[in-house]
């Protein structure tokens, strides 16, 4: 036993929760953001904006009827399962011959995951990652037996479990948001809630909703916890962190917080009821969708992700039909739910609260 232990540790192999579920997921989402969620955002651009470098077809594969043709955002969206794996794989502190093998691995696991993809190429590229470094520099023809030994070992895991955990993913993600539409009151408070305090914690909640494909009402509810969170932080903490706070969390993440909520707990409180509250705005009273990229749905305001994942979902609803275009009141729900409320409503809550000292000055002071 004592031989493994020495073995994993030199190979850099740490079996733990933070190495796979925080580190993994958290990389995985930039690998999506990367990918899909640049190249949706550089398609609407071109079709809007009528780019032509962002609209011409610059790859076709195939010819005749079957020809596949990709734009400059098409090529970013379809390498999603690459920019994934790799991802993960740099949080695993992969070596490079491992990193680049876990290319072709990332491509199929998601063709094979199908919708639920994402959570697919988590496990696999974890655990080929881990295999490939336990293979890596062990032989004198490590430049065969590292990448041959990585890509056949994921390749074979995700033909056998990249169809299950893809079809769990995905009847996961279809149930909440069945219940959602059925239930958008109650399914808009838990959903919002849940997500929003995942983006603040240190996981990933732009990869939960990338793994279980969260769009339509429920990624709308998702938004509202989302901003809830960074918008509410930022005002909340305004006095302390001024500009650069406001900034930082509004525009960046509320995961800043993270050292002041595990000091005061409390101060979690403002952001989260919220987030209770606009949830179910966004669900009854707006009906807010996010039918854009899963992943854009846990991003909230960062970079405006989430306000730019809901606009090229009005896009897509509006070029295919299902929506006649994109009204004011849409504007005003988007507004609404992304930025006033969660403003007014964090500051409000957090009023009493600094009164009751609950809530004392320098508790939200980020170090900035």
């Amino acid at each position: 036993m004592e031989a493994v232990r020495k073995f994993l540790a030199r190979k850099n192999i740490v079996f733990s929760a933070k190495r796979y579920f925080i580190d993994a997921m958290g990389a995985m989402a930039q690998g999506l953001f990367c990918t899909l969620l640049v190249g949706t955002i550089l398609n609407t651009l071109g079709q809007q904006l009528h780019i032509g470098f962002l609209t011409d077809v610059i790859v076709t594969l195939g010819k005749g009827e079957g020809a596949v043709t990709y734009t400059i955002g098409g090529l970013c969206s379809a390498m999603v399962g690459p920019g994934m794996a790799v991802a993960i794989g740099r949080a695993l502190e992969a070596p490079p011959l491992v990193l680049y093998s876990l290319i072709p691995v990332g491509f199929a696991t998601n063709f094979m995951g199908g919708a639920g993809g994402p959570l697919a190429v988590l496990f696999v590229a974890i655990l080929a990652a881990e295999i490939g470094k336990a293979v890596s520099k062990e032989t004198k023809v490590d430049i065969l037996v590292t990448p041959i030994v990585t890509v056949l070992s994921g390749i074979g895991i995700a033909a056998l479990i990249a169809a299950p955990i893809g079809a769990a993913a995905s009847a996961v993600g279809r149930f909440i948001m069945w219940a959602t539409e059925l239930q958008p009151f109650f399914m808009g408070i838990i959903v919002s809630v849940v997500i929003g305090v995942a983006l603040t914690l240190p996981i990933s909640s732009a990869a939960i909703c990338a793994a279980l494909g969260l769009t339509g009402l429920a990624g709308g509810a998702a938004v509202a916890g989302c901003c809830a969170q960074m918008i509410g932080f930022a005002v909340m903490s305004f006095r302390e962190n001024r500009w650069g706070g406001l900034v930082a969390q509004g525009l960046g993440t509320s995961m800043l917080q993270m050292g002041n909520i595990v000091r005061n707990p409390r101060v979690w409180i403002p952001p989260t009821l919220a987030s209770a509250i606009t949830g179910p705005i966004a669900t009854c009273l707006f009906r807010l969708e996010m039918n854009g990229a899963a992943v854009s749905s846990g991003m909230g305001t960062c970079g405006l992700v989430g306000q730019i994942g809901v606009y090229t979902g009005w896009v897509s609803d509006v070029a295919a039909g299902v929506k006649a275009g994109i009204t004011g009141m849409d504007w005003l729900g988007l507004v609404l739910i992304s930025f006033v409320l969660p403003a007014v409503l964090t500051w409000l809550l957090a009023v009493p609260l600094r009164k009751w000292g609950w809530i004392k000055d320098g508790d939200l002071t980020l170090d900035l």
